[in-house]
Parts: structure tokens; sequence; C-alpha cells
């Protein structure tokens, strides 16, 4: 069936936007086409598609920034229409352009409409002919450093360094010294030409302490234009947003009138259509100023629809397809409160590193008022080719206070295993006083969690008693029966060396019934009662007080959840008898997924039962894979840096 001139939508983009399209695209009665790299072909996206196109291999800009195998994939599927998503080609006026002239509806505002927001100086001096407010700056064409540096001192420090071109942090710097703006120069224009191909610089006055505000438009084809409401995106990380939230803490009625007022002109005046997204810096004092339009949907689009009840993809195809805006300003209704994470794999404890690798289970939360937009399936891999999001996870209440609850909850209630995420981070930013009062700025991770968190420290006596039972009830040597626990000597008493990041504790267990353990430590004595659930699902008594936890065993590593964090432990113990005694095969395979970080052998050597020859690290862990038996290594096909899964043959020994 075939609406406004389309019936078949292509979704350029790729993971829970794509997923999030589809979905609403298919509601509609339209047919759907996505469209996939190596590293997606058994994406949930593409499951959910009504047919997929592979246009390349998994680095971006021999697949997804691919304009001409896009619009080969729609004219092979029949697909009249193109929705960019965000990210990748959603702000490509080049790309936009392309759609019309093959013929695609490109869902999306007109390419000149891209380009006029595209570049932040051309940008900014037309919101300043507009009358919308600016903050002071610098957008001019000469970009020698002689006249940057002259303009900074000009503004008045500190100042924020822009690249022209960009977006999500890249190139850009807050230089609050004088003597640090050469070097803060040169490093934003190196960035800048690396990620955009372009070196053009703006400056722009510093408002400390501010908040970042956006405000939600939308246009149609006929001259309306509205806006939704705003979005309160301070927490950011590296210029990056972590938590969003709608309506802002700091907005009332009055600054949203003159901030909604401010942002339908700035898109009045480039003659935007669809959805689009004007970005302000609040500050202390009120004043707002313009930073930049984003021409495309938003990542924390769901906030603004949790408040509004509407749904902005479906407003984005309507659009497309020439209907007017099916409301006026005035009957927009912002009703209670939402609240947006973004889980991420990356480790706070190790400076934010993205993480790649294998998802070993992945359950999202749900309940009254929760919302999960994701594009995984357990077993998924995380690439290190793109952004490493894995999950946005929405709440909405009735107030700030209810979607706040319910949010910290879903997250405690999220499983995810295989792969170090920012869950702990986020739990414990929400539950920040300065949060939970509103009162969060863009200066609030760099005040607070600069150095992330780290998910090792105080762990209570109870969980790690709760580890060491686990350990030793799942490693097979527990005998069953009447006898059970018991030896020649009276009560059977078993070692565990209890290893969490860098600490290794002497634990001796004992068994005093099915499942039931006394577990010591030193002087101290826990009794540990496991009642296994189903899948990752588990429950422990200790002292009395039955706890809830998730756990995963899978090569000798423990992960345990409590809702709050998730621990990695070991066994020392019998992982170093395991590695003595091995077995009698030929062949080292990988116990687990990671990181290949040593290889200790070539082919060709001779090694000694035991040896070391390859070092593996995963879960925060240095894992050695050590030879089985006496012999000569045929193969060694592991190379350091490669990530591995469960039981890759890393290497084998003659036969």
């Amino acid at each position: 069936m075939s609406r406004g001139g389309f019936g078949t939508i292509l979704i350029a983009n790729r993971g829970e936007i794509a997923c999030r399209i589809i979905r609403t695209a298919r509601s509609m009665g339209y047919r759907t086409v996505a469209v996939y790299s190596d590293a997606d072909r058994g994406s949930l996206a593409v499951s959910l598609a009504d047919a997929a196109v592979h246009i390349g291999p998994p680095p971006v800009g021999e697949s997804y920034l691919d304009a001409a195998k896009i619009i080969a994939a729609a004219k092979a599927t029949g697909a009249d229409a193109v929705h960019p998503g965000y990210g990748f080609m959603s702000e490509n006026a080049a790309f936009a352009a392309a759609c019309a002239e093959a013929g695609l509806v490109f869902i999306g505002p007109p390419a000149a409409a891209i380009e006029a927001m595209g570049n932040k100086a051309a940008a900014k001096r037309r919101m300043i002919a507009a009358g919308v407010p600016c903050v002071p700056g610098y957008q001019g064409t000469d970009q020698s450093d002689s006249t940057l540096i002259k303009e900074a001192q000009r503004i008045g420090l500190p100042v924020m360094v822009k690249a022209a071109a960009g977006g999500g942090g890249r190139g850009m710097r807050l230089v609050t010294a004088a003597a640090d703006l050469p070097a803060a120069i040169a490093s934003a224009r190196s960035e800048a030409e690396n990620a955009f191909g372009s070196g053009e610089l703006i400056l722009e006055k510093a408002i400390v302490d501010g908040r970042h505000v956006e405000i939600q438009v939308f246009a149609d084809a006929h001259g309306h234009v509205i806006h939704l409401g705003e979005r309160d995106c301070s927490v950011q990380r590296r210029h990056q947003k972590v938590i969003e939230e709608a309506p802002s803490p700091a907005v009332d009625a009055a600054l949203r009138a003159r901030m909604g007022a401010a942002a339908v002109q700035a898109a009045k005046s480039i003659g935007y259509r669809g959805a689009g997204t004007v970005e302000f810096l609040l500050g202390a004092d009120g004043q707002f100023y313009f930073l930049e339009m984003n021409t495309r949907l938003q990542v924390e689009h769901p906030v603004t629809e949790a408040i509004t009840g509407l749904d902005l993809v479906e407003w984005q195809i309507r659009v497309a397809c020439g209907e007017v805006l099916p409301l006026r300003q005035e009957d927009v209704r912002l009703d209670g409160h939402a609240i947006e994470v973004r889980l991420y794999a990356e480790d706070p404890s190790q400076g934010f590193l993205p993480q790649a690798g294998s998802i070993l289970a992945w359950s999202p939360p749900s309940g009254v008022g929760i919302r999960v937009d994701h594009g995984l399936k357990a077993r998924d891999e995380i690439s290190a080719y793109y952004d490493p999001m894995i999950a946005k996870i929405i709440a909405r209440g009735a107030s700030r206070d209810e979607a706040l609850g319910r949010l910290i909850a879903a997250l405690g209630d999220t499983t995810i295993f295989g792969i170090p995420t920012n869950r702990t981070l986020l739990q414990r930013m929400l539950a920040h006083p300065e949060f939970a009062a509103g009162g969060a700025t863009t200066a609030f991770i760099g005040q607070h969690f600069a150095g992330g968190v780290s998910s090792d420290a105080e762990i209570a006596i109870e969980t790690r008693a709760v580890a060491a039972a686990l350990l030793l009830d799942r490693s097979g040597e527990v005998p069953s029966g009447s006898l059970s626990g018991w030896s020649s000597t009276g009560v059977a008493q078993y070692p565990v060396l209890l290893r969490l990041g860098d600490v290794t504790e002497r634990w001796a267990l004992s068994m005093a019934g099915a499942g039931f353990y006394l577990a010591s430590l030193g002087g101290e004595v826990r009794e540990v009662r496991l009642h296994p659930g189903e899948g990752v699902s588990l429950r422990a008594d200790v002292g009395g007080i039955e706890r809830r936890f998730r756990v995963l065993h899978t090569g000798g590593i423990l992960q345990v959840d409590d809702g709050e964090r998730i621990m990695t432990f070991r066994d020392d113990l019998r992982v170093a008898r395991s590695s003595a005694s091995g077995d009698a095969g030929s062949r080292l395979v990988a116990p687990m997924n990671g990181k290949v970080v040593r290889v200790a052998a070539r082919a060709g050597d001779a090694v000694k039962a035991g040896r070391c020859v390859v070092v593996l690290e995963a879960m925060k862990m240095q894992h050695e894979i050590k030879a089985p038996r006496d012999g000569v290594l045929a193969l060694v096909l592991a190379t350091e840096g490669q990530q591995v899964a469960t039981r890759t043959v890393l290497a084998e020994l003659a036969v």
C-alpha cells in the first residue's frame, strides 16, 4: 500500500534506532527494509524487517556511510522512502539530495535546511540574523591562530573552542587559561579535520555551570511549526549526553514559552520540515543561548514521547507524506515526567574505556512506566566498529520523584552479563542528592564522578560468602548423598581461594546439606543457603536474610549481580588445579570471550604441561591458557589484541 507517494521504507541505520523505526513503520502499514554490515548480519533489526540487504564490511565508510550502496539497496527492494534515523547519514545534506535525485522520499528535512545548520559558524550567523539569542563568540572566516587567539581574549575566558562542522563532542575544547589556547586550537582543529574533513573552528563564551536544554520542534510542508516542550540533557561526559529528562527541572511555563518561541523561529528561518531539535545553553540567571540545531530525530526523543503521548517517528512519516501536523501549539499537553539513561558498553573504573565482546545474558527491565529501546539478543556481539550504546532505558511517572524511583529500580532489574557496562555509574548518578534535587548542570559528572566508579569496592562479606559457596557448589567436587559433607576424619572442609580484582581471600567451606554451606573467613562464619531459580536467577539466604542475585558461571569465572553492581570472582585454587592437570587433548581453547593480551609461544616450540601459551583478558581478569600436556605446538592461531569468543581454538599441539 502506498500513501503519500511511498509504501516501503528503507531504514539507513542499525541497532536500536533501526528497530524502533521498523516497529512504528510496520504498525502504520508500511513495508520495511533493513541494511546491514557483516557485523550486523544476525541483528535484531534484520530479523524484524520485511527485507534486508547486505551493504559491506563493518567499517562505516564501507557500509552505513556509503550513499551509493544504500540507494542501490532501496532500488533493489522496491523501497521508495528512506529513514536515516540518527547519526550516520541523518544530517548529510548530500545524501538527502541524492535520495531526492533517485526518486526516494527522504524522511527528514530538506537538504537545504540540513546544509544551513550543518556548519556551526554559518548556522550561528543565521540565528543572529533571525533574532535568536546566541552565545557571545566568534564565527568568522579568518581561521588563523592569531585571529582565534585574539578573539578568544576579546570574548574572555573561559571559552569553548568548537569544530564548525562537527557534533558529538568531537573537536571541542574548554579553555580556562590563556596559555592553553594555542594547544587547544591545534588539537581541536586536528580532531575536527579527522572527524569531519574540515578544520574550521568557532569560539563561544563558556557558560559555567549552565544547563543543556533543548527544544523539540516539528514542522510540516504547509508552513506550520510547533514545539513539543524541552528536554534537559545537562548530565554529559566529554560532551556526550548520558542522562536526559523532560521537562527540565529548571524550566517553568514562562521560560518554556520563550525558549519554544525562539526554537520555532529558528526552524522557520531555514524553511524547516519534519523533526528537529534546537539546543540551548541555559545560564543560572535564566538567560538562554542558541548552541546548534540537530536536523534529525534525537537519541533522547523517547522522553518527549513519554510526556506528550505522541509517536515522533509516526509524525515524521506523516509529514513526509505531505500531511498537516495533527496538533497546533495550543493543543500540546505535557503530562508527568520522564527520564532516560544510556546504557553503554564501557568500563567506568578504567577511564570509561569502550568495550567490545559478546553479551552472554541480556534481559531488559519491564513494568509500569518503563520503556527500553534496544536492538539486542542474548549472545549478540558489541562491535568495536560502532557506538558502544547498548540500550536506552526510560521511566515515566506522574512526578519527577516517581519517574526517578522507577528508573533506579529498572536499572537494578536489568540483566547484562559478559561485558562491562556503566550501569552501576548510572544508578549512583541518579541517586546522587544533587541530581535527585534537580540541580545537576553540565559540570555534574566532572564534579562528582570524574573518576567513574570502582565496581569492586566495599563488597559485603555476605556477598563474598555467597560467591565462595557458588564457586564450590558448581565445581563438581562436593559429593551428594546422605554422607555428603563428611570425611573419615569428620566434617569435610573445602578451601576456596576467592579472587576479586587484585584481592584474594582464603575461605574454608563445609557442607551442612544440599546447597547449604558454612563459609569461614578468618574467624568469621556465614551460613549460606543457595536456592537456584530459572536462568541466571538465584536467591541466597545468608544468616537468615534471603537476597536476590543474578549469576553467570562460565570458564571458571563467576559473575554476581546484586542489583547494584556486577562483581567478577574466580576460585584461583581450582583454576590452578585445572591448568596443571589439564586434559589429554591437543587443543588450547578460549574458556570465555576475551581479548588476547599476550602470546607466549610460537608454532614449533616444545612445551611442557602447564606452560603458559596464551594470556586472555576477560571480565577484568587475566587468564593463562596453558599447555594440557607435553608436546610441540603445531599451530598458534592467537594474535595479540585479538578478540576471541568462547571455545575459539587458540593453539594446537602436534598429535
